[in-house]
Order: C-alpha cells, then structure tokens, then sequence
C-alpha cells in the first residue's frame, strides 16, 4: 500500500489522535529516514527523543537478530538474565537504589505518585499531596494527566484524581507557601519538553529539594525526555546538582521499543510491598537487552562529549540565526535538546521543512523543538540551519507585508 492508501484507510479506522506528517515511512539508517518513494529526510524528531542513537544503529539490530536468545516474555514471576543487570546499571548511573520497570513514560509516572503516597502514609495518613508545576507534562493517564499542567490536556478529563497542585515556575516564595506536611511529593521536569524545552530556574529547583528533605516528602525528577544523555550527562538533574529521590526514565531506554523505568531510593522503594503495584509487559527479556546495550553505548568515553560539542554547535548555530532573523524571539536548551520560539506559528514551519526533507515539531504553538539522534555530526546541523534560514526568511518576508497592509 502507498501513502495515500494508508493514510486514507487510517483516517477510517484509527481514533483520530494524531496529526500525521505527509509521508510514508518505510525504512531508516542513522540520522534518515525514507518514505516509499525513496525520498529521505534529515530525522531532528528523533521519535519524540525515543531514537537517540538514530533509525537502524548496527549494535542494536545485532541484540535484535541475535540467535542465540530465544525469550522474548517470560513475565515478572520468573527471573531472566537481563532485568537484574539492568537495574544494577541504571541504579549505579543516577547513584540511586532500587529499580521498577514499566513501559511507558506515563507508567512510569504513575507508578512514582503512588511510591510517593505510600511512602508518606507510612509517616501521616494525610500526607499525601503532590506539587507539580505550572508548564509541566508528565504523561496522559489520569494520575499523570493530574500532574501536568495545560488545561486543554486536563479538562475533557475532569475529574482527575485530586490532591495536585501546581506551582508557579520558578517562584520559590510560591513554592514555599504551598510546602506543608501533607506534601506526599513534589514532581519536577528539570527541562520542560513538551511546555517548549524551558529549563526550570536552579534556586527553584534546589529549594524544593530542601523543602523535601525538610518537610519528609518524596522528590521526583521526571527524566523521561530531558535524561539518558539527552543533555549531554546522563541525567538533567545531574547538570544541576541534585539529589532526587525518584528518577522517572523511558523514551531511548530500549533502543526503540518500550520500557520505562522508576529509580529510587531504599528507603521510598521499600514502601511498595509484594502485590502493591505490578506491570505485565515491562523489563521484558528483550527490552532489557536492548536496554543494556544502549547504556553500553551511552557510557563509551566519547559520546556524551560529542553530544555536549555538537549542541553547543547547534545552539551557537541558532543563536547566530536569531541575530539574522527577529522572527526568532528565544533559543533554549542544553545538550541536543533544544528549541527556537518563535513569533509567529510553527505548525506551517514544520510542514515546510518537511517539504525540504527536514523533520522536527512544534509544540505551544509557536516553539520549534530538536531532539535529533544524539550521534548527528555538525554538517547536519548546517544542513538545518541552512533549510531553516530559507523558511524563516520568507515568513518574515509574509509578516512585513501583513504588518504594512
């Protein structure tokens, strides 16, 4: 079936979530992929952030044909060789304790309110309150959809499990009004990605983890975009110095395929006891050889180097372009996580550069978001910058008209 044929047939049988991008995706290798006409495109999507070693990596494929392992579930009443070594990993990598698997970000998600609520019923049958902040998205099931922020998520929803309020960003005389001793926990995205990649304020973020410590409550960093070398460290938070109780990981964790998963502390993680919380498909056999592999990849001495020298490329590059162009307002991000607000609408933006054989999205409407595969080299950069000057060039051109008439 071709393009047309298959978007036809998904406009008539699958629930209408999704706006599609024009095209069939049939094949990809590194930082491109290709639609069925054999057209390619430079991939600054990076599925969402889930394709952070690009479409197709050779060590990844390998663990997939690998003909030597044959289980692909075995489900969590029965140990296999690959879940153990990587909880070992990840807890070493966030210098935290213990590890539950899941398979999505929102799982993840839910799983840490409820490891946070437990935890604070053991010490006060009402602690249990969750501070999120104002901006933030934490996920789309109804625990998670309580904790993130934009109504429009929220409000066809309602109502949502309570107990959550949101704090204004960056205001930590906010933040320490609303702190009291039912605070089961406060959730924080370091960088904010789907709220336009806003990194939250240090003091901010610093004063809510005392507040924690001070007032016994769990602090949760939500690194399911912003972690796993994104950045270029392996965790946001690490670039900020802090010290969390929870850490929520998922989108590059597998490779591609789903899993997610909780870190935490001994002390939190010991709230949840046998048959309090479960998953049926997550730190599946397959999934956590993936997994091990990435991070074999993620801790080779070079790569979070070059992911650090190639953003700060691409940041420069964008900011070079700002000075060009007004149309930009603000550049934002670290590492290959990065955006441009603009002042106009970039929904457009992003169908032209599409056009161009370039991919990346919009979100809050007006902010142009990168999260390319994190072993892009510079001369893809400029190739973007390149596509991006001709687009912004000539929707400045349209404004300056639709200003004078």
């Amino acid at each position: 079936m071709n393009y047309e044929q298959i978007a036809e047939l998904e406009e008539r049988r699958l629930v209408p979530t999704y706006t599609r991008l024009p095209f069939l995706a049939v094949d990809g290798e590194g930082c491109y992929l290709y639609d069925d006409q054999g057209r390619k495109y430079l991939d600054f999507l990076g599925g969402l952030g889930v394709n952070a070693l690009g479409h197709a990596h050779p060590e990844i494929m390998a663990v997939l044909r690998d003909p030597s392992e044959n289980l692909l579930h075995v489900s969590n009443l029965i140990y296999h060789p690959f879940q153990a070594p990587l909880a070992d990993e990840l807890a070493k990598i966030a210098g935290l304790d213990r590890v539950f698997f899941a398979n999505t970000g929102t799982e993840a998600v839910e799983g840490a309110l409820k490891l946070a609520r437990a935890y604070g019923r053991e010490q006060s049958p009402d602690r249990t309150g969750i501070l999120a902040v104002e901006n933030s998205f934490h996920g789309r099931t109804m625990g998670a959809l309580a904790a993130t922020w934009p109504e429009k998520y929220r409000k066809p929803f309602e109502p949502l499990p309570p107990g959550v309020k949101f704090i204004r960003q960056d205001d930590v005389v906010h933040l320490k009004r609303n702190f009291s001793p039912d605070v089961a926990a406060l959730v924080v995205e370091v960088i904010q990605g789907e709220g336009g990649v806003v990194e939250l304020d240090e003091e901010f973020l610093k004063t809510g983890e005392e507040l924690c410590r001070e007032h016994g409550a769990v602090f949760i960093c939500d690194e399911i975009q912003c972690g796993l070398g994104r950045t270029g460290s392996f965790f946001a938070y690490q670039r900020v110095g802090l010290n969390p109780d929870i850490v929520l990981v998922a989108k590059p964790l597998a490779g591609g395929l789903p899993l997610a998963a909780i870190l935490a502390r001994e002390e939190v993680a010991q709230a949840f006891h046998p048959g309090m919380h479960g998953t049926t498909f997550g730190g599946g056999p397959l999934q956590c050889r993936l997994a091990l592999k990435f991070l074999e990849i993620l801790q080779r001495p070079d790569f979070l180097r070059h992911v650090c020298e190639v953003g700060s490329y691409f940041k420069n590059q964008l900011l070079n372009l700002q000075k060009e162009l007004p149309v930009i307002r603000q550049v934002r991000g670290q590492g290959l996580m990065l955006a441009a607000e603009l002042s106009v609408p970039g929904k457009e933006i992003v169908q032209q550069g599409v056009e161009a054989g370039m991919l990346f999205n919009c979100t809050q409407e007006q902010v142009l978001r990168f999260l390319p595969p994190l072993v892009i080299e510079r001369q893809h950069v400029d190739q973007l910058i390149e596509v991006l000057r001709s687009i912004l060039i000539s929707v400045s051109r349209i404004e300056k008209k639709g200003v004078r008439a």
